[in-house]
């Protein structure tokens, strides 16, 4: 118990200054380079971030756990919207750029329902993971030929401003800076994961529902740090872009390299309601966001729903746990 207990102390120590890492180094890189945080927070944070999930579900489904590497990327994708962004916009309101709104969300709504999909024949094998694999990779290369196209305009209002971007010299530090965070972010989710998984099999809760909660809210903790971080030093870009490219990398890279690594096995009887209920956050957003703005009212709306869904499926599960 005093262990677990060390553990989730730790993690959060490393949580935190890990945030504060990859917020400075992304923002900074991407001044430097000129382009916009966005297009970080879409790629190579959201890759980063998302590291602890691809970790989980890969041990999980080598290890036969298909519960496990499958609750992980729903419960992930859950929090990520749910918890994440409630918590973040409660701090301070989110502006969202007319772009991520009319692109990259709809994009990620329409990734949820294809790896929905997917699950229909009982399962996700090594043909279903080549396809999101391909998606993943599609998707970046096309994202990245649009900023490149957007990074034209950019600088030319840099230049009329008469910015001067950060010099060459201080890229490599900010790239170490923005490294060192990812791998705090990452070695503290881990020890919060480690923590509270034992602390949960200590009073019988089931894998599936320990993966959806407890072992997804852990590998969501660097896109929490990451984001809270961000709004705190009003990047609202880095904080937004990192939750939905967070969950595209979730649903594409994390759950595409797992099933080709090894098939994952589906009951889909069993989660169906977390695959209507991770359709159904990624839905909101459009609604929420139709102002471009992700107000505190909102927010606690998207808290309170994932804090409902939590205790829904502890309670459940108590009442009728389900096999190992």
């Amino acid at each position: 118990m005093i262990a677990s207990l060390a553990l989730l102390l730790a993690g959060l120590i490393c949580l935190f200054f890990g945030g504060n890492w990859l917020v400075r180094g992304a923002s900074n890189l991407a001044l430097s380079f000129g382009v916009s945080v966005l297009m970080i927070a879409l790629t190579f944070v959201a890759i980063g971030t998302s590291m602890p999930e691809l970790l989980v579900s890969v041990q999980a489904a080598l290890a036969g756990k298909s519960d496990l590497a499958i609750g992980n990327v729903i419960g992930s994708n859950i929090a990520n919207i749910g918890l994440i962004l409630g918590a973040t916009g409660l701090i301070a309101p989110l502006s969202v750029k007319a772009i991520l709104l009319r692109r990259e969300i709809p994009v990620m709504i329409a990734f949820t329902l294809a790896a929905v999909a997917l699950t229909l024949d009982g399962g996700i094998d090594r043909l279903d993971g080549s396809l999101l694999l391909f998606a993943f990779v599609g998707f970046n290369a096309v994202f990245y030929r649009l900023a490149k196209r957007e990074q034209g305009e950019r600088e030319r209002i840099v230049a009329d401003l008469d910015e001067k971007p950060p010099r060459e010299s201080g890229r490599a530090r900010e790239f170490c800076l923005l490294l060192l965070g990812i791998l705090a972010l990452v070695l503290g989710s881990r020890m919060m994961v480690d923590g509270a998984v034992n602390l949960a099999r200590m009073v019988g809760i089931s894998e599936l529902v320990i993966a959806i909660t407890l072992v997804a809210f852990g590998t969501s903790l660097p896109e929490l740090a990451a984001s809270l971080s961000a709004a705190y030093h009003g990047e609202t870009d880095l904080a937004i872009g990192n939750i939905v490219g967070s969950n595209i990398a979730n649903l594409l890279l994390i759950l595409g390299l797992t099933a080709f690594v090894q098939p994952i096995a589906v009951r889909r009887a069993e989660v169906m309601l977390e695959f209507l209920v991770m359709i159904a956050f990624a839905v909101l957003l459009l609604p929420f966001l139709r102002r471009q703005v992700l107000g505190r009212r909102q927010s606690a709306l998207l808290l309170s729903a994932y804090i409902v869904f939590i205790l829904y499926s502890v309670a459940t599960d108590s009442i009728s746990p389900l096999p190992n």
